[in-house]
């Protein structure tokens, strides 16, 4: 009976041990974990990827929108710019015509001034109504001077269409040709704009 057992010891200690079912579900189920564990770390990245991406092209959007709205801005300031600009312009022009009518209906005053002060003798220029009259002609070629109105030199300067009216001509040998002999009637010019020609005559 001894012999018996120390052989079936015997046989028991020959034998391997096998791995346990447990021990062999945990080492399949710690691949599988691991496995796990990569593809979810992998749609993680992918999706903080498409994360930025969407982020990207919503600024990208934005900084379009931004540079168009600028753009409008821009060309609108630059047409209000314009805008005002014609608007002076039209207006200065507006104010140029209005002021020609007027200095041009002026004008025919100052001339019976000049003739009617250029007929009084020279002993009768202390008279005090003459003196009053001399007096406001003076004042009104002050104003006419202050808004911008000169006269046009004509006698003694060369003839210019531009400036000169000519309704005779002359032979003199003490004058050279085409110069202005004599005036008729004074001409007048608002800045640089003509308001009246001179009438003139020319000597050949």
């Amino acid at each position: 009976m001894k012999e018996k057992e120390m052989k079936q010891e015997d046989i028991r200690e020959e034998q391997p041990e096998c791995e346990s079912p447990e021990q062999e579900e945990g080492t399949v189920d710690a691949g599988n974990v691991s496995g796990d564990s990569g593809e979810e770390s992998s749609a993680q990245e992918s999706t903080e990827e498409a994360g930025d991406m969407k982020k990207k092209k919503k600024k990208e959007k934005w900084e379009e929108k931004i540079e168009e709205l600028e753009d409008r801005v821009k060309r609108q300031m630059a047409e209000f710019d314009n805008f005002r600009k014609r608007t002076e312009k039209e207006k200065s022009h507006m104010y140029e015509v209005g002021a020609r009518d007027v200095i041009e209906k002026i004008l025919p005053v100052v001339d019976n001034f000049e003739r009617g002060l250029a007929t009084v003798p020279e002993e009768q220029k202390a008279d005090p109504v003459i003196d009053g009259m001399d007096k406001i002609y003076r004042q009104l070629m002050t104003v006419l001077t202050d808004l911008g109105v000169t006269p046009i030199e004509a006698v003694g300067q060369e003839f210019d269409p531009n400036f000169h009216n000519a309704v005779m001509h002359v032979e003199d040998e003490n004058l050279g040709e085409n110069v202005v002999a004599e005036e008729f009637l004074k001409g007048y010019m608002y800045k640089e704009l003509v308001i009246r020609h001179s009438m003139v005559k020319v000597a050949n």
